[in-house]
């Protein structure tokens, strides 16, 4: 009598129902970040055990969000992660990003800035090289958008005031919030950090354009010049 087994192809199937069925029931809060990982890859590796893939992805990024940040190219070197399943993390991060940037689009940032910074640090807190961008608001102190205004290499970016100046009269803004990132995760401003912040102050005060803020996002945190009173007070009102 020949003995059958369950085909490998039901079994994977059943793992992926279960794997579903938890998230169902407990959202990613009950889940380990590599059901999370497989709960994707599910969507783009057909009829095939999505563990092993998900558990590779967590031993070259080590963690849920070393995955989603890690580059197109990085993704695509690990075994079984082709560039479907590569760009489809992807655009999870992006999702994310596109997210965040909406919520705080429509709101008062001034006061209820918790949205910018929530959005400021997905976006920027995984980057490796420097970057600096602007923030431009509205007289409701809403967002008009924001742009990159130099991107540079680690520890170092060459921001000028008068471009800055000459972006904020091109969007029409009243007032902007100035962000940069510190790669080295610590966000603690620096001499230079400060001497920049004084120097947009001075520049944008002559056109009664308001620097709200001055931002700085590392890794695990964030500085904000205006929550710590170090913003020059004489501003345009």
């Amino acid at each position: 009598m020949v003995q059958t087994t369950r085909p490998p192809a039901d079994l994977t199937a059943g793992h992926r129902r279960r794997i579903k069925q938890k998230f169902k029931q407990q959202g990613l809060a009950g889940l380990y970040d590599y059901e999370v990982l497989e709960l994707l890859l599910t969507w783009c590796i057909a009829r095939k055990d999505v563990k092993p893939a998900a558990k590779k992805l967590l031993e070259r990024f080590h963690t849920f969000q070393g995955v989603v940040d890690a580059p197109l190219e990085d993704l695509t070197a690990v075994s079984d992660i082709g560039e479907h399943s590569a760009l489809l993390i992807k655009l999870i991060r992006a999702c994310c990003d596109y997210y965040l940037s909406a919520a705080a689009e429509k709101r008062n940032i001034i006061s209820s800035p918790q949205s910018l910074i929530s959005y400021l640090r997905s976006s920027m807190a995984h980057l490796h090289d420097e970057q600096f961008r602007t923030v431009y608001l509205n007289a409701k102190n809403e967002i008009l958008h924001d742009e990159v205004i130099q991107e540079g290499t680690v520890d170092q970016t060459a921001v000028y005031p008068r471009k800055i100046v000459e972006r904020a009269l091109a969007a029409g803004a009243v007032s902007i919030i100035v962000v940069h990132n510190h790669p080295s995760g610590d966000p603690a401003p620096s001499a230079h950090d400060r001497h920049l912040t004084e120097a947009l102050v001075s520049a944008t005060k002559v056109l009664s354009i308001r620097v709200h803020d001055h931002i700085i996002i590392g890794r695990y945190g964030y500085y904000s010049f205006a929550e710590h009173g170090a913003l020059q007070h004489s501003q345009p009102g």
